[in-house]
């Protein structure tokens, strides 16, 4: 088995483990746009996978909320559960915090070698995508939480809306272990290395089953052409350094992702709130 899992990863990462493509970004970004999130690159959360054989000098270190040791995986999912990007191997003791600081989701971004996604909300012109993702996110330029406590009808629907869309990476969590009982089971490997393994194969021949289930004359699965983006590296190593980071600066931006949700909430209620009351 652990011979099939590391040939699955070494042939098949490039395809089913990539990430988004230009054309991949537009498709996501139509998407999103028909169902009510204007620009929304997928959903974003994590999964505890429990470590039945976790070495006893370890067991501090991956026992988390549950008491049993826990290895987390991270996981963006879109509309019809194809897991975009998929980082796994942190301690369960970590929250999604601590995840998502360690993950590499936003390198290319901070790197500024990340495809294209040019859009308008309101009157305000954007050029970086979102994900969707629970308040214990935390709050950055390119992450779209919920409301806790909503007041207003505004605030309401945009909650709602939110909360419906971001369940797409829950519903793949669902999927994924019920179509492979290894991953649904505590894990029983000894190494790091071959659980990892395992974990990338599974959701490598869950894309695979994605893929070949989709329903390509279905409206929603219109592909949008773009053209590859064209990057140009500045030789000079300090303005690149300077430019890496103000881009991760801009990243991490609380006050945008403030700016950026209530347009939304006016966004939505605006195009498609008043027709629901």
């Amino acid at each position: 088995m652990q011979c099939f899992c590391r040939a699955i990863v070494e042939v098949f990462s490039e395809q089913y483990l990539r990430s988004p493509t230009a054309n991949d970004v537009a498709r996501l970004l139509y998407i999103g746009k028909q169902r009510c999130f204007s620009e929304m690159l997928g959903s974003l959360d994590c999964m505890h996978w429990r470590w039945k054989n976790c070495p006893t000098a370890w067991a501090g270190q991956y026992a988390g909320r549950s008491g049993s040791p826990t290895i987390i995986l991270e996981a963006v999912a879109d509309y019809d559960l194809w897991i975009w990007h998929a980082y796994f191997g942190i301690p369960g003791t970590n929250n999604d915090i601590n995840v998502l600081e360690s993950s590499s989701l936003f390198s290319n971004l901070a790197q500024g070698i990340t495809p294209p996604a040019h859009y308008n909300i309101g009157s305000k012109e954007y050029d970086t995508g979102y994900y969707l993702a629970d308040s214990i996110f935390a709050k950055w330029s390119t992450i779209v939480q919920t409301i806790h406590d909503p007041r207003g009808p505004k605030k309401h629907y945009f909650a709602m809306k939110q909360e419906s869309c971001r369940k797409d990476v829950e519903r793949a969590f669902r999927v994924l272990q019920s179509r492979f009982a290894i991953v649904a089971s505590p894990a029983r490997g000894w190494k790091k290395n071959h659980l990892h393994d395992i974990m990338k194969a599974c959701i490598i021949m869950h894309n695979m089953i994605i893929e070949d289930e989709r329903d390509l004359s279905a409206p929603i699965q219109d592909a949008r052409e773009a053209p590859t983006p064209v990057v140009e590296i500045v030789v000079n190593e300090h303005i690149r350094f300077q430019e890496f980071l103000a881009r991760y600066k801009k990243i991490k931006d609380k006050d945008a992702h403030f700016v950026l949700r209530n347009a939304l909430i006016d966004h939505l209620w605006d195009e498609y709130g008043h027709s629901n009351i």
